[in-house]
């Protein structure tokens, strides 16, 4: 076992599942703030520099994780670890998201695809120098089969419904 403590909260305009966007690109508009605990605000400096940055997550709504899965941008079921829903066995999320400010222990950022309220587990510095492979083949998204850019109901917690 390992013990994974939260540095801070994510805070969003999206209270529900259901209509939020499944990623940052399709919401590239969207604020959000990355609120840190005071003891780690000091890990913060430098920050400032980069346009965008990993927020490491864990996805504290989502509901029990299956093997096989219909992901939201397609009809078919997919292994799990083909697709990115968020009912996984640690349920862990990331999205690369442009950092707008850095104040203190809050960071601003756009691309906000997360629930309010989520757990914060890191911050990465986003590189395109390292993190960035334009000619990287993308698997089933390539011939996907649908266009869906807003998250349904299908991997919600069964405590919520």
């Amino acid at each position: 076992m390992y013990e994974v403590k939260p540095i801070g909260i994510i805070r969003t305009p999206w209270d529900e599942p259901e209509g939020t966007p499944i990623q940052p690109g399709y919401a590239a508009d969207c604020e959000g703030e990355a609120v840190v605990e005071e003891a780690f605000a000091p890990g913060l400096a430098d920050l400032a520099g980069f346009d965008r940055v990993w927020l490491v997550y864990w996805f504290h709504r989502s509901g029990s994780w299956q093997l096989h899965v219909v992901p939201f941008r397609d009809t078919r079921e997919r292994g799990l670890f083909a697709t990115r829903a968020p009912s996984r066995p640690n349920p862990i999320g990331m999205s690369a998201v442009r950092l707008l400010s850095v104040e203190g222990p809050r960071l601003r950022f756009t691309g906000a695809d997360m629930l309010d309220g989520t757990p914060l587990l890191d911050i990465k510095p986003y590189s395109p120098r390292f993190d960035s492979f334009p000619a990287a083949r993308d698997g089933w998204i390539d011939s996907e089969s649908v266009d869906r850019r807003l998250a349904d109901g299908r991997f919600r917690s069964d405590d919520e419904e």
